[in-house]
């Protein structure tokens, strides 16, 4: 006889993250407040087995169904936070997404960038996909431009790529560095880095006594900003998307 089609099983609150729902974290929330249902029976615990295929779960009454995937590619301004909402009170990229074009499903940042850095943020509802994109094993280049304090000399420019030791013991380099161009005071590099490390240029710069002016993504591997204005977001095309997916499958 032929096997048995077996159908695997994954927690609910990730359940809720892969229909595009809401983030695992949001997720784990509503389950524990008893607002989400799992075939009929409230369900308080995030880890609860789902198989996708078969059962039904329901929010507030609203069954959730696997909705289209959305790959959107934003300018971020400086000054927003990417997470989904700030304790402080600050400007976060889903008020500017709001401003920018209206309401839209539930999307996630893929990486981060930090509040006072600026361009090239993609957000996505495929959970898996972003993760995937955002891997650190996937060691996939990520291009900035680079404002400083002081103009930089050649050897200033091969430290960059031959590691620099951070405050906190850690070496961190670039895997390219170059000086795009220099005004008197101050100076605009850009670096490509493969690592992801947490904000990787603003410590290594911190550990050479170099104030960091700008520091703006201008890529996401292949993916470029290109002239998409600040604040504003756009759809992937569909040979974007493949090119991100080739240049990731490429890495591994």
């Amino acid at each position: 006889m032929p096997p048995k089609a077996t159908t695997r099983k994954i927690g609910l609150a990730r359940a809720l993250s892969k229909l595009g729902h809401c983030s695992r974290s949001q997720a784990a929330e509503l389950i524990r407040a008893g607002r989400v249902r799992l075939n009929g029976d409230v369900r308080r615990d995030p880890e609860t087995p789902v198989r996708l295929e078969r059962d039904r779960i329901v929010v507030d009454g609203q069954t959730i169904d696997p909705r289209q995937k959305i790959y959107l590619m934003m300018n971020k301004p400086r000054g927003v936070v990417t997470t989904a909402s700030d304790e402080k009170g600050r400007e976060t990229v889903y008020s500017v997404l709001e401003r920018a074009g209206g309401p839209l499903p539930w999307v996630a940042p893929v990486g981060r960038l930090d509040k006072a850095s600026e361009g090239l943020l993609l957000l996505t509802n495929d959970s898996e996909w972003g993760a995937r994109i955002a891997a650190p094993e996937t060691h996939l280049d990520k291009t900035y431009h680079v404002q400083i304090g002081p103009v930089a000399d050649e050897e200033f420019v091969q430290l960059l790529v031959r590691g620099v030791k951070a405050k906190d013991g850690e070496v961190l380099r670039a895997k390219q560095a170059s000086l795009l161009r220099a005004g008197q005071k101050n100076c605009w590099l850009e670096l490509v880095l493969d690592e992801g490390k947490n904000r990787q240029i603003r410590r290594m710069m911190e550990a050479m006594g170099v104030e960091v002016l700008r520091l703006v993504r201008v890529a996401f591997g292949p993916l470029q900003l290109g002239d998409l204005a600040k604040g504003k977001y756009r759809a992937l095309t569909s040979d974007e998307k493949r090119m991100l997916d080739r240049a990731v499958r490429g890495t591994l």
